[in-house]
């Protein structure tokens, strides 16, 4: 069945960084455009960004363009969102997202403090 497990959350100070991945598995990875979303205490989902589904384009929310950059490694069936110059209003559980299959992972925590 489809799957996807992210990793790579945790604890940083702010101006850190932090390498998410996620991995797929269950459909034709490689055929399918990845987006990232994130959601914090008490706020609704929202998007972080997206890659299409060879690499060749990506799209980031204004929040986080110049800090955030999605990639993708086909042959892995992998999505990394690398998240640098952190700030505490980035904190959230962060997740994956299959378009062709409409399928989310668990998320990952990532909490942004001193």
């Amino acid at each position: 069945q489809v799957q996807l497990v992210e990793s790579g959350g945790g604890l940083v100070q702010p101006g850190g960084s932090l390498r998410l991945s996620c991995a797929a598995s269950g459909f034709t990875f490689s055929n399918c455009a990845m987006y990232w979303y994130r959601q914090a205490p008490g706020k609704e989902r929202e998007l972080v960004g997206g890659i299409s589904s060879f690499g060749g384009s990506t799209n980031y929310a204004d929040s986080v363009k110049g800090r955030f950059s999605i990639s993708r490694d086909n042959a892995k069936k992998t999505v990394y969102l690398q998240m640098n110059s952190l700030k505490p209003e980035d904190t959230a559980v962060y997740y994956c997202f299959a378009a062709r299959v409409g399928s989310w992972g668990q998320g990952t925590q990532v909490t942004v403090s001193s």
